[in-house]
């Protein structure tokens, strides 16, 4: 019975694509109908997992080698024997930061990445596959973060949004193939399926300026879940695409690591799949002071009643998971305050092609270095979003180099007490500051800072980060965060769970190398003379041109001598 069960659903499956079952005229192939037979074909078959089809010939390899090991099969039934539904959701190149950050030693083009995610327990799973060995060198098992989506479920997603009754109602007729943006990146919906039960969703969006439609998708239940307007403002004009220099960056800054000295610093640095630019390996005066610096996920949520948004990803252009991507080359410059050179700034841009227009997004990142020792992680949106009531939460983790550092907060006894284990803060009107604005301070076996957040005191048009800090034993073993990570916990959240209390697991932070994550809340405004994480197209001499509002965020640590 099984057997003619999976004979009758291949059938089903080839009705369904040629449109067979049908007498009319050939109609647009059912999406959603074809796909759910294939998953229940799959989850009938001895191997439940769904895969990826027309991958060249190592991809392939790499998936297969990754299905058929025991490791990598950990979440394949639930404790009856009865299927879950996984799915293959990316096979790419093992990227060059992850390859040097991992310590896979992996030479070029054996290596590949296979992400899997099981949709009952929201769970992602990533096997580095060694093609050339035909072995698994090493699985990794995140639970409750999700992978991004291949292309045949961004364009089921799209499929089900322009299908939907409501969406049709709402547009005032059924929309065309290509009218959704913003349709591969994952969003949530407070209080639907997408929150409670963790599923996974998409929201193809609508631009129908002065607002936008936001159709909420669910692609664990393969449903809409909901629709929302947000009110995104006017360009005026048509934008123009914009051409990328995908090839100079992929090859200078994804495919190698490259190094820089100036002063007293040495550092390397190399684009990430969807981490941001990572700085690594950083030194000053010859001693190594921090590991790693880099911008693991934006967070974006419209509507703190409703509850919905995206969660962004910045870095490559190619084999990467990032929604926005770089566009130019990492840039050096002087860092100037009070008209003196202090320092230099290494500064890198993200956009979308149709930026500024609604529902495209504008990131930077900079890393400033201080001659006297101290430096700045910092990042910003540059808007402008897909609405004018955006918070933007940026995920920062920031790990200084050593095997034995100690935190200590800044108490109202003007005492420093040290963090004996795991936890998070939040930065609020009550946090204690000490009298030069310090708010926590860290002792490393090479250097000791103390770390300022902003309050608006920095010179780059902040106003304040209202951060939440957590701190985590380092842990590569476990990949906490070492090489890139997929998308880190959910958009919307109002609380402490943006993603990084999924490694506190109260272990003990005496005398440990650690990991601290930051993560600023930023809200965006675009009411005439206060606009913030905000952009927009302006006339000016005759020539539109783009007026932008950047909103900086980031904590100074500073070097006590």
């Amino acid at each position: 019975m099984k057997f003619l069960t999976q004979i009758l659903l291949f059938f089903l499956l080839v009705c369904l694509a040629i449109s067979a079952c049908n007498t009319s005229p050939a109609k647009d192939v059912n999406l959603l109908a074809v796909r759910q037979a294939k998953v229940q074909q799959v989850l009938n078959s001895s191997l439940p997992i769904i895969t990826l089809e027309n991958l060249d010939k190592n991809a392939t390899k790499a998936q297969e080698v990754a299905i058929n090991d025991p490791s990598f099969q950990q979440s394949l039934y639930d404790p009856q024997h009865k299927a879950y539904k996984n799915e293959i959701f990316q096979v790419n190149p093992l990227s060059q930061s992850d390859n040097i950050q991992g310590g896979y030693g992996c030479p070029d083009g054996q290596c590949y990445q296979v992400e899997m995610y099981n949709y009952a327990l929201n769970r992602t799973t990533i096997g580095i596959v060694n093609v050339k060995r035909e072995r698994m060198i090493k699985t990794l098992t995140y639970p409750d973060v999700q992978p991004n989506l291949p292309e045949h479920l961004v364009d089921l997603a799209v499929y089900i949004a322009n299908n939907s009754p409501e969406v049709q109602e709402a547009l005032g007729g059924k929309p065309d193939k290509d009218k959704a943006i913003m349709e591969r990146t994952k969003t949530a919906l407070n209080k639907s399926r997408c929150e409670r039960s963790m599923h996974l969703c998409v929201a193809p969006t609508y631009v129908v300026e002065p607002k936008a439609l936001w159709a909420i998708v669910d692609l664990t239940d393969e449903q809409l879940v909901g629709t929302r307007w947000t009110d995104v403002g006017t360009t005026g004009i048509n934008i123009t695409e914009r051409r990328l220099q995908n090839d100079l960056i992929t090859e200078k800054y994804c495919e190698k690591e490259n190094t820089y000295a100036q002063g007293d610093w040495s550092l390397k640095y190399m684009m990430t799949s969807s981490d941001g630019l990572l700085v690594y390996d950083v030194k000053y005066k010859g001693k190594s002071v921090i590991k790693s610096l880099k911008l693991v996920d934006w967070h974006v949520s419209y509507s703190n009643r409703e509850g919905f948004g995206y969660s962004d990803a910045i870095g490559c252009p190619y084999f990467s998971s990032a929604a926005v991507v770089a566009v130019e080359a990492p840039k050096f410059s002087p860092l100037v305050e009070n008209n003196d050179t202090v320092g230099f700034t290494l500064s890198q841009n993200y956009w979308s092609e149709g930026w500024p227009a609604p529902c495209n997004y504008n990131y930077q990142q900079k890393f400033e270095f201080y001659t006297n020792g101290s430096f700045r992680p910092a990042m910003a949106s540059i808007g402008r979003g897909c609405g004018n009531d955006g918070i933007y939460r940026p995920i920062l983790r920031i790990a200084l180099a050593g095997d034995k550092q100690n935190l200590f907060e800044y108490t109202k006894d003007n005492a420093w007490q040290v963090w004996k284990t795991e936890k998070w803060n939040k930065q609020s009107d009550l946090t204690q500051y000490s009298d030069e604005g310090y708010e926590f301070k860290i002792a490393t076996e090479n250097a000791q800072y103390y770390i300022e957040p902003s309050r608006g005191q920095f010179s780059d048009g902040g106003r304040g980060d209202n951060a939440y800090f957590y701190l985590t034993k380092d842990k590569p073993q476990a990949d906490e965060g070492t090489t890139d990570l997929p998308t880190l916990g959910t958009c919307c959240n109002i609380d402490y769970r943006q993603g990084p209390q999924l490694f506190i697991n109260n272990e003990n932070t005496e005398n440990e190398a650690l990991v601290m994550w930051y993560v600023p809340e930023i809200r965006n405004d675009n009411r005439k003379g206060n606009e913030y994480c905000w952009a927009e197209r302006v006339l000016e001499d005759g020539v539109y041109v783009n007026k932008i509002y950047p909103c900086f965020a980031g904590p100074k640590f500073v070097m006590i001598n």
